[in-house]
């Protein structure tokens, strides 16, 4: 048997002493490590990952506790193409996601497993998904090779012995699997057992695909435990506006990764909303159930943020830019000759020399980006200045509004409101967005991502959007639904709306709406703002013509818009629920 670390195994839950067990006989580690979560720990294991060259201490004057680390450079993205879901039935996973036989991947993982942690150190990372005590909180454990994975899902999620005590002698938890093998893009998985309640990942090192608690537990996994159980597992921020007279009004929006979600969760007030204050419940994840008084409640599942850096600056994002200060993780941005990071769209100035992402010389006329477009911080939640004190309330915050959002160039408005529930699902359901770099594809090409789930949703996607209109049967107070569009460009290629901290403008409208406030005109999309429904207040450089080619809709694209839409409902039809098709014709009549 391998060597265990001191204090060895910290739980008497014998499901889990008897899968790591199972676990250590099939990858043959050197030694066991039962993480503890202990600060002590922390340091002991970030000394290590810095001897070993994992990790490079940043300047530890400009940024206390700060790191930074590079990836293998075939390994900086989620790879969708190496994403299954192992279903018993290939029909219940869905023709959006790869599929394969449960037995068949079992196999087939265990064979790569087989001896792949010789001469290595196996990490058990036990973890909370949720405020301890909510009744959405979820346990997880992570079995990994990888310090790096081991510091972030301390950064991530609530690690340590908080998780044996919510878990108790229950063997109801996720099992994680991650062996590192050798990064080979050949030999790489992530695979989802949503009937087994586990996933295993191989080949990998990177965060979204090795974090085991982020997209696998909390989004795939957790979508299928949602539909099971009555609940939504959705990827999506949760913000709290609050009224200079002290109101407080929660939403939730979903945008594709790449897309705004950090910026919109941690957005500052401009300074003609004086008194108005944004508080961050999450940035990337909720969880949300049907409460005894009829309204929807979110959690936030995470206790970080694992955000993309290039573009991040104190005008994009001013708490963030506080936050990564201390006590973060920074992955494949650029690393400067004093210690410290640097990306394209930070606030200082191109260096004049630098190492890029992989370690290489930079400067300004290098042809190559300094930091990799998916390049990323991972920072605790408890940095962020405007952290809300709900984020730790096991019942969660109640929703007045569900918010859709896309990166559109054209097409989209700049928001709209759904006429009701089901025409929400509808909007929802045929969201489209430009690709971004956070997964690979074809940066720019507009891609159906129905409620920014089709990467995540661990089930048949005509079952998911079923399963939300399903759920409006539990909750007699629905939230109101909206779409927004940042990013809708001029004739000139520049954005009509400027964005950022100004946003604050289309969520006071979509907040009033909520609460019967704001004025609106019915159109064949839906409820829009009013001619003097925003407060343009301190705008003075902005043009009135642009906001009304923002908010501008062209029959002929939404026509386009429409056909776009029935290649997903023909993928899906077998399982597509009638609503959507009814409503697709309803939007048709209205044009």
């Amino acid at each position: 048997m391998p060597a265990k670390s001191p204090g060895s195994c910290n739980t008497t839950n014998h499901a889990v002493t008897s899968w790591v067990d199972e676990i250590a006989h099939l990858t043959r580690p050197e030694r066991i490590h039962w993480c503890d979560g202990s600060e002590e720990e922390k340091s002991a294991l970030t000394k290590l990952a810095v001897e070993l060259g994992i990790l490079i201490p940043l300047n530890q004057e400009k940024r206390p506790g700060c790191y930074y680390h590079r990836s293998n450079p075939n390994d900086v993205a989620r790879v969708e193409q190496c994403t299954y879901i192992c279903t018993a039935n290939a029909e219940d996973a869905g023709p959006t996601n790869n599929w394969m036989a449960p037995d068949k991947m079992y196999a087939k993982l265990r064979a790569l497993c087989d001896g792949a942690m010789r001469g290595r150190t196996m990490y058990v990372v036990p973890y909370l998904m949720g405020p301890p005590g909510s009744p959405l909180c979820k346990v997880g454990v992570e079995i990994t090779d990888s310090i790096y994975v081991v510091l972030s899902m301390r950064i991530m999620a609530r690690m340590g012995r908080q998780a044996y005590d919510q878990l108790r002698d229950s063997p109801h938890f996720n099992r994680g699997l991650h062996c590192m093998l050798d990064i080979n893009p050949e030999r790489r998985f992530i695979a989802h057992f949503p009937e087994d309640n586990a996933v295993i990942s191989v080949g990998s090192n990177y965060g979204g695909n090795v974090l085991l608690g982020k997209k696998c537990l909390a989004l795939r996994i957790g979508s299928w435990l949602g539909r099971k159980e009555g609940w939504l597992a959705e990827h999506m921020l949760i913000l709290g506006v609050e009224s200079p007279e002290g109101k407080k009004t929660y939403a939730v929006a979903a945008f594709p990764s790449a897309c705004g979600k950090t910026n919109f969760a941690m957005l500052v007030p401009p300074p003609a909303f004086k008194g108005w204050k944004v508080w961050t419940i999450g940035d990337d994840i909720a969880w949300m159930k049907p409460g005894p008084d009829g309204r929807l409640y979110a959690i936030n599942p995470e206790a970080g943020y694992f955000g993309v850096a290039p573009g991040t600056s104190t005008k994009s994002n001013a708490n963030a830019m506080q936050m990564i200060q201390r006590d973060t993780i920074f992955t494949n941005v650029a690393l400067t000759p004093d210690g410290d990071v640097w990306w394209e769209g930070h606030d200082a100035p191109p260096p004049q020399e630098c190492l890029d992402w992989r370690g290489q010389k930079w400067t300004p006329d290098s042809k190559e980006k300094a930091a990799h477009p998916n390049s990323r911080f991972c920072a605790p939640a408890a940095n962020n200045p405007m952290l809300a004190r709900e984020h730790d309330d096991p019942l969660g915050v109640p929703v007045s509004a569900i918010i859709f959002g896309a990166r559109r160039s054209t097409t989209m408005p700049l928001v709209y409101q759904a006429f009701n529930w089901i025409h929400g699902v509808y909007v929802g359901a045929t969201m489209g967005s430009e690709m971004t770099a956070a997964a690979a594809g074809n940066i720019g090409q507009v891609r159906l991502d129905p409620m920014a789930m089709l990467p995540f949703c661990g089930y048949n996607m005509g079952d998911y959007v079923l399963h939300w209109l399903r759920m409006r049967k539990l909750i007699s107070s629905p939230p109101r639904i909206f779409h927004v569009n940042w990013f809708r460009k001029g004739a000139d290629g520049k954005f009509l709306w400027p964005g950022f901290g100004e946003n604050m403008r289309v969520l006071k409208w979509i907040v009033d709406r909520c609460h019967g406030h704001a004025d609106a005109e019915e159109t064949p999309l839906g409820w829009v703002p009013g001619p003097r429904a925003f407060d343009l207040t301190g705008m003075e450089n902005f043009d009135v013509e642009d906001l009304e080619k923002a908010q501008a809709f062209d029959v002929e694209e939404w026509r386009n818009e429409v056909i776009k839409s029935n290649e997903l409902f023909l993928k899906l039809y077998p399982h597509l629920p009638k609503e959507l098709i009814f409503q697709r014709e309803l939007l048709i009549s209205r044009f």
